[in-house]
């Protein structure tokens, strides 16, 4: 069984900023891909970045230049480092993973249960 578990969500000022982490627990052989997804009311749930093992990262394009993903491999964990929030950027931002629980299973896909991020204007 694999939990992602999510914390750093809130509300604050455009301008401002907040840090999420998620943290992969549970029985891991190997974690292929960690990642943000955020659903705004109304809309669908859109990709905003991901980390994946040996450092390499992808960001949507509303989220350049302002947020950052890393991630501690040895943790199972990453983090968004998200600066110079917008009013746009409210939404539920859920943390995503592939995951292999064992060497000769598949990996699966596994989300955590979603922190609110409010940017006021």
């Amino acid at each position: 069984q694999v939990h992602l578990v999510e914390s750093g969500g809130g509300l604050v000022q455009a301008g401002g900023s907040l840090r999420l982490s998620c943290a992969a627990s549970g029985t891991i052989f190997r974690v292929n891909v960690m990642g943000w997804y955020r659903q705004a009311p109304g809309k669908q749930r859109e990709l905003v970045a991901s980390f994946r093992s040996g450092g390499i990262t992808n960001y949507a394009e509303p989220v350049k230049g302002r947020f950052t993903i890393s991630g501690e491999n040895n943790k199972n964990t990453v983090y968004l480092q998200m600066n110079n929030l917008k009013p746009e950027d409210t939404a539920v931002y859920y943390c995503n993973a592939d995951i292999k629980v064992n060497y000769d299973q598949p990996a699966y896909e596994y989300w955590g249960q979603g922190t609110q991020v409010t940017v006021s204007s």
